[in-house]
């Protein structure tokens, strides 16, 4: 049945190609024949009618936070006031890993001690000290204290953070794997996005939002990732705590679906 199907279809195809030879020769126009894929302007013109809409999206759709600060003055904006320059010392949390070094005394001292959840921090002898909130120093003193209460003569102590486990940062929205993920001093923007697996095919990178306390008070600014990227624009630096969303672009998420629907037939198309 294909094959004579496949002749019959040959058979037509020469009547018309015989046909079209006698309308040349009788001196008529002959016929114009049209294959798939031939009429390749009539497909263009009708994607470009088919975007229309999607271009009446783009102008249409809202931002994230208008009313954030963008450019210069959103570095300006997670700024802390001079006053508030200088950082506060760090507070230790449940979950922090330290060092306790007792000097001349190595059976009392520590290694990876974790700070418990109820924020104490177990020694020998002395048993619990409450740890939470207080900074390493202030730790240190309160553990010579306690040494120095009976124990040992003019103890000296030091802490040192191994781990600070409350050290992260939020990041959501359009990225890859969103998730608190913890940070380094100096790390940056562009260090969030590699954490989270960089921003998605349809993020709206113009719309990357930092959320940060200064000073008691919540304050936001709104980033261009594309200009840090290439250089034209400073990597903000994260502090912890900080919060990072990643807008969603509707007009790229309506191409992604376009793409995903119906292939263009294997035509290039920049989006």
């Amino acid at each position: 049945m294909v094959a004579t199907g496949c002749a019959k279809e040959s058979g037509g195809r020469r009547k018309s190609a015989g046909a079209a030879g006698r309308n040349v020769r009788a001196g008529t126009e002959a016929p114009a024949f049209k294959f798939e894929g031939e009429d390749v302007s009539k497909v263009r013109l009708n994607r470009i009618a088919g975007l229309l809409p999607l271009a009446a999206l783009a102008a249409c759709q809202p931002q994230l936070h208008p009313h954030l600060p963008a450019g210069g003055d959103a570095y300006t904006a997670l700024q802390p006031s001079t006053a508030a320059a200088q950082i506060a010392p760090y507070a230790l949390h449940p979950g922090d890993i330290v060092n306790v070094t007792v000097f001349q005394e190595p059976d009392l001292s520590l290694q990876d001690a974790a700070i418990d959840a109820a924020g104490n921090l177990y020694l020998p002898l002395i048993g619990a000290v409450h740890a939470g909130g207080r900074s390493p120093e202030e730790l240190s003193d309160d553990i010579q204290r306690a040494y120095g209460n009976g124990y040992l003569r003019d103890p000296s102590v030091a802490v040192v953070i191994r781990q600070a486990l409350s050290n992260t940062i939020s990041i959501e929205g359009q990225v890859a794997q969103p998730g608190v993920y913890p940070i380094q001093p100096g790390n940056t923007l562009l260090t969030a996005m590699a954490l989270a697996r960089s921003p998605t095919l349809i993020a709206k990178l113009d719309q990357v939002l930092v959320f940060r306390t200064v000073n008691g008070e919540r304050m936001g600014a709104r980033f261009d990732l594309t200009e840090i990227r290439e250089g034209s624009a400073p990597d903000p630096q994260l502090l912890p705590g900080d919060v990072v969303v990643v807008g969603f672009s509707a007009v790229r998420g309506a191409y992604r679906d376009i793409l995903e629907a119906a292939p263009l037939f294997n035509i290039f198309t920049r989006f």
